[in-house]
């Protein structure tokens, strides 16, 4: 039933996009579309997991589109913000980074499999490592993700500021950045640190793509649901482009092959309001830091 009718929301978005221009209007669309990926995974992995997203913007909207990675989240945020990309996959926090510079609009947020509208962060030990708790963590090397992931940085810092009321530099014996969700799950699988945090939705992935197993990790803390990873484009875009956008991505839901590559449930329409409860956890944090 939720597939049938995000079918139909998607055609209707497609066909209000032209009717309301009029397909002269399309010439005001760039001949090329960027597409920005953030490095959840290795450079490699992202750009082919963004690859359905681009051939159905391509095949919906007679575009050609450019898959587009960074190093780091920043590098997706710059990008966008010096219009060298035109939308893109990002994480909540730094949707919220983009948004609030006012170089991105939320126009779709990502599913998990069980089409819940988010995920969750957790926290993950080495399954033979002996920690299962929060507790037994401390002193023991860990790994952030990216100062710009949400379930990577801003969700565990709170449960450290308010929670637990440390400081993690001083709560474990080293802290240090991995760069991207998946370096984090095989730093701990291969012992390069005993801690992460890290979320669920991209342990999953790892796991489907036999990269790791479930039985190699201990979850010793999950967090509350987080909005799903929007997909964001430029607020300078036209507004026909920017909805033919969401109705072609919206395609993607009753394409079976599409959804195995991107390790998700398909996408629902979104907008910048949903992301309130990020700006919450940045203020939280801000202020407990100062106490």
């Amino acid at each position: 039933m939720i597939g049938k009718s995000l079918k139909v929301v998607a055609a209707c978005a497609l066909v209000l996009a032209f009717a309301l221009t009029g397909m002269a209007q399309a010439k005001d669309w760039p001949s090329t579309l960027k597409l920005g990926f953030i490095p959840t995974e290795g450079a490699a992995d992202s750009a082919k997991r963004a690859q359905p997203l681009a051939k159905k913007l391509e095949s919906a909207l007679g575009v050609k589109v450019e898959i587009f990675t960074a190093s780091d989240y920043a590098g997706i945020i710059t990008a966008m913000g010096n219009k060298h990309i035109d939308l893109a996959y990002y994480g909540p926090k730094s949707y919220v980074e983009a948004s609030d510079k006012g170089i991105a609009e939320a126009v779709l947020l990502e599913m998990n499999k069980e089409h819940q509208p988010g995920y969750t962060g957790i926290i993950i030990t080495r399954k033979d490592s002996g920690i299962t708790s929060m507790d037994a963590a401390k002193g023991k090397t860990f790994a952030f993700t990216d100062p710009n992931s949400t379930s990577g940085f801003l969700v565990p810092n709170v449960l450290f500021a308010r929670d637990m009321k440390v400081d993690p530099e001083k709560y474990f014996k080293e802290v240090r950045f991995s760069g991207s969700h998946g370096a984090s799950i095989l730093a701990v699988k291969n012992g390069g640190v005993e801690v992460a945090a890290t979320n669920n939705i991209d342990l999953d992935r790892m796991i489907e793509k036999g990269s790791v197993s479930k039985d190699d990790f201990n979850v010793i803390w999950t967090s509350d649901m987080i909005p799903g990873a929007p997909i964001a484009v430029r607020p300078d875009l036209p507004e026909s482009l920017k909805a033919a956008i969401a109705g072609a991505l919206l395609q993607i839901n009753d394409d079976p092959e599409a959804l195995e590559i991107l390790q998700n449930g398909g996408y629902v329409h979104t907008n910048d309001k949903a992301y309130d409860i990020v700006r919450y956890l940045k203020r939280l944090k801000q202020q407990l830091a100062k106490k």
